[in-house]
């Protein structure tokens, strides 16, 4: 990263009301200008990348992406902090950047077989309530913040789902955690994207988009699973490759970024990241047939963060959630503020990710809304956590979820 991209900040602190760590504690290097003063001091040798004070904030940052959708100058953050974190793993000894951690990981991320087996354990605890007992083995949060494992797990296993009058053909992006936590949001979406006249591919050669381990500094892995994924659209045929999970969407867009100094992927990646489309994107775009069925409910919308800051994708699904008959959508504060998830975060930075899940359950109780509605598997399961935490009875949905019902549900769409 050269001088003249940090130099791009000009320090106008107009990212400071939309940083969430920020708000927080109203320190100036738990801000984005703050940060990138640091980021430049490591680049260019006058601090240390391991010392206590960088590390803590490259990972109390929420990368997010705020900052940049507030920032006159066009600052990359999200490329800068990237930089930042895989400049601290490659300083790291080998005793520090916990390999054991990291390849478990990258197994489970990279092996679905591994994903569905972890996931399986998890819902065996989750029914017969042995995850009670987590507090024990110091694993209580955790067992909390765990999204519960119901309904059969969604598998990219090379089936097609065919629309009744075919538009066009879209690749289901199914991903990691999405396909064993989050099954029910596939089927709504396969649904949906055929009421649009899509035809839907599975293939079994996609998997992980490597958002999670781009975020961590883990960069050339990242670009492992990334190019499983650019075959794997390349080989399908499809016209479109969609996201219904926002953390995903964003970093698949970015995979001409990933390879832009890589002669043989940078013109294959540009290429792949200009046809991937969030789903909401897709289906506002579509000539969708009228609801079949009221919504009788209050709703609010929690925006992810990398769908609304990093794809700038924030009119249609409010669009989409105004098409639903009885629907009544109550704009709650912050909107847009990260609610703590950020992919691992809220594991790895446990009290800053529960301040910002208590702000974000707050925001929601205002709005009196018994349906929170959002269009990301992270931010679901932590605000799901902290409703439950506050006793507060508002279901959390999937915008799929919630449209699919309007339209009838699966008795509408042959599978």
């Amino acid at each position: 990263m050269t001088e003249p991209a940090y130099d791009a900040c000009i320090r106008c602190g107009l990212c400071l009301p939309s940083c969430p760590t920020y708000l927080e504690t109203l320190t100036e290097t738990s801000g984005p200008r703050g940060r990138i003063s640091l980021m430049k001091a490591v680049a260019e040798s006058r601090l240390d990348p391991l010392s206590p004070g960088f590390v803590q904030q490259m990972s109390e940052c929420l990368d997010c992406r705020a900052c940049e959708a507030a920032c006159p100058s066009g600052v990359a953050y999200g490329r800068l902090i990237e930089t930042a974190r895989a400049r601290i793993r490659q300083a790291q000894a080998p005793e520090q950047s916990a390999p054991a951690r990291t390849a478990l990981f990258r197994a489970l991320v990279a092996r679905p077989a591994l994903m569905r087996a972890a996931a399986r354990v998890l819902r065996f605890a989750q029914r017969t309530r042995l995850v009670s007992l987590a507090g024990v083995f110091g694993l209580a949060r955790e067992a909390k913040l765990a999204p519960e494992i119901r309904g059969a797990f969604f598998l990219a296993n090379d089936r097609r789902f065919e629309a009744a009058h075919q538009l066009g053909v879209a690749l289901l992006h199914v991903g990691c955690i999405m396909s064993v936590a989050f099954g029910d949001v596939h089927r709504a979406t396969v649904r949906m994207l055929q009421r649009a006249g899509l035809s839907v591919t599975v293939p079994s050669a996609q998997g992980c988009c490597g958002a999670l381990s781009l975020h961590a500094g883990d960069t050339e892995f990242a670009r492992t699973l990334a190019k499983r994924n650019i075959v794997a659209f390349e080989r399908s045929g499809a016209d479109v490759y969609v996201v219904n999970a926002a953390g995903c969407g964003s970093c698949l867009k970015e995979y001409a970024r990933l390879f832009e100094d890589d002669a043989a992927w940078a013109e294959r990646a540009k290429r792949f990241s200009s046809r991937v489309r969030d789903v909401t994107e897709v289906l506002d775009a579509t000539a969708l047939p009228a609801p079949s069925r009221r919504v009788e409910a209050v709703a609010t919308y929690q925006e992810p963060c990398h769908l609304v800051h990093a794809q700038h994708v924030a009119r249609a699904p409010r669009r989409l959630l105004a098409s639903i008959p009885g629907l009544r959508l109550v704009e709650m504060e912050e909107s847009a503020l990260c609610c703590g998830s950020a992919g691992t975060y809220n594991l790895t930075q446990p009290d800053m990710a529960a301040r910002l899940q208590a702000r974000k359950v707050a925001a929601i109780a205002r709005t009196g809304a018994s349906i929170v509605v959002t269009a990301n598997p992270g931010c679901a399961a932590q605000v799901a956590a902290g409703l439950r935490e506050e006793r507060y009875t508002a279901s959390v949905r999937h915008i799929v979820e919630l449209l699919d019902e309007a339209h009838g549900g699966a008795a509408t769409v042959p599978s």
